[in-house]
């Protein structure tokens, strides 16, 4: 069951933020999607074919809404782009570039995920920037960096998942038959886009306190998806300093606590979670395994890790012997972390999720009402909305171009030559 958006008669926290939106598919979308829900007026720059997400299907929405030939709205468009206001518009004309001159002098945030000099090729490098708006912060995301010997490199999450390490830890051993694999999400691009949105939040608000509001203190904000995901490595990364060797693929299990993985019961399998010394002994009495808790060899999580070989084998023989539904509640009964695997559609149908909110419907022009996760946090006094559907392509041209000063002859001149 999904929660029917209402709007708030309280402004979100980044309500009067202007944004200026350049980004395609996921990591800057994400960005400005966090910051829309927020409050921030976020405009969509699309080039004339529109944002390459819009196509990347199936599963489609709506399709024949636009002839017989038409597939639909592509569902990964729909999930990075609520909230905000679109504007079709061929920067390569002269007329064009004329229209985001207009935007980014009113602008307090630019984001960008153009290839490396791609921005300034199109005349907006920083000299151009600084003279547009001195006030405006720019957040440019790459796949590498502007600078360095990879700085041409196109950007992929994939291809970032596999050359920053990630992929090296996630998925089981050689010897249990696995290999290398990668998050089920674009992980590279989301944890991207949530760095670049407090990274630009962070100069935003040094801006305010260290700015004349005239004048103003704008920066340039560069972040990439490699240093995002080397970043994301945290304890990982910290465990190949301090050994000096590459963390090996454990498939579900942790490198630094034992047990804390997923095991097989009679039915399925379940994730248990024994994070502290005081849910170890109350684990082995759930398990009816009392021994093991004042064992030398597992009495300390160091002594499990060290004795993981010889203690797992003990713990899934027992697990094995019931149910996953009499291992659930008795777990939890011990206050020991435990959980089904659940599959997305049954994730969402948890009631927790249900009653956070964490489904919402948004009525949309042409699809109807449609389902959109939930906002994953909750503001007390300035809430974060969902309060429009992702926008069709160009579908508030008129609108923005009348907000920057172009008369109705104007906008109907864009129109004509293409421009927008």
């Amino acid at each position: 069951m999904s929660t029917p958006t209402v709007p708030s008669p309280v402004p979100g926290p980044l309500a009067g933020l202007l944004v200026a939106d350049c980004s395609t598919v996921l990591a800057g979308p994400y960005c400005t999607m966090l910051l829309a829900d927020l409050g921030a007026d976020v405009v969509k720059v699309e080039p004339p074919e529109g944002d390459a997400t819009r196509g990347w299907g199936p599963p489609w929405v709506g399709a024949g809404l636009a002839g017989p030939e038409d597939p639909g709205t592509a569902a990964y468009y729909l999930a990075v782009n609520r909230n905000k206001r679109s504007i079709r518009l061929d920067l390569k004309r002269l007329e064009g570039a004329d229209v985001l001159r207009r935007l980014l002098g009113r602008a307090d945030l630019l984001v960008e995920n153009f290839r490396v000099g791609g921005l300034d090729r199109l005349g907006f490098d920083d000299v151009e920037l600084e003279r547009l708006n001195p006030r405006l912060v720019h957040l440019a995301i790459s796949g590498y960096g502007p600078d360095g010997p990879d700085r041409d490199r196109p950007g992929y999450d994939f291809i970032l998942q596999a050359e920053a390490g990630l992929m090296s830890i996630t998925g089981f051993p050689d010897e249990a038959g696995g290999g290398p694999a990668k998050v089920g999400v674009a992980i590279a691009d989301v944890v991207t886009g949530l760095l670049g949105a407090v990274s630009a939040l962070s100069a935003l608000v040094g801006r305010e306190r260290h700015g004349s509001p005239v004048e103003g203190t704008g920066q340039r904000i560069d972040i990439s998806l490699l240093e995002s995901t080397l970043a994301v490595l945290v304890n990982q990364a910290q465990n190949a300093f301090v050994t000096g060797r590459a963390p090996a693929r454990r498939g579900n299990a942790h490198p630094n606590i034992v047990p804390y993985e997923t095991f097989e019961t009679a039915d399925g399998e379940i994730a248990v979670a024994v994070g502290s010394e005081r849910q170890w002994p109350r684990f082995c009495a759930a398990l009816g395994l009392d021994p093991l808790a004042t064992d030398p060899r597992f009495a300390t999580n160091g002594a499990r890790v060290e004795h993981r070989v010889e203690l797992r084998p003990m713990l899934a023989e027992r697990f094995r012997a019931r149910p996953s539904a009499d291992w659930l509640p008795a777990l939890r009964a011990a206050e020991v972390p435990v959980a089904p695997i659940n599959d997305i559609v049954a994730a969402f149908d948890l009631p927790q999720a249900r009653a956070r909110g964490m489904t919402v419907d948004v009525e949309h022009p042409e699809l109807g009402p449609i389902r959109q996760v939930g906002v994953p946090f909750e503001l007390s006094a300035t809430p974060a909305t969902i309060r429009s559907a992702p926008p069709l392509l160009g579908e508030q041209t008129d609108e923005i171009l009348a907000d920057l000063g172009y008369d109705a002859a104007s906008i109907a001149a864009l129109r004509a030559s293409g421009v927008v």
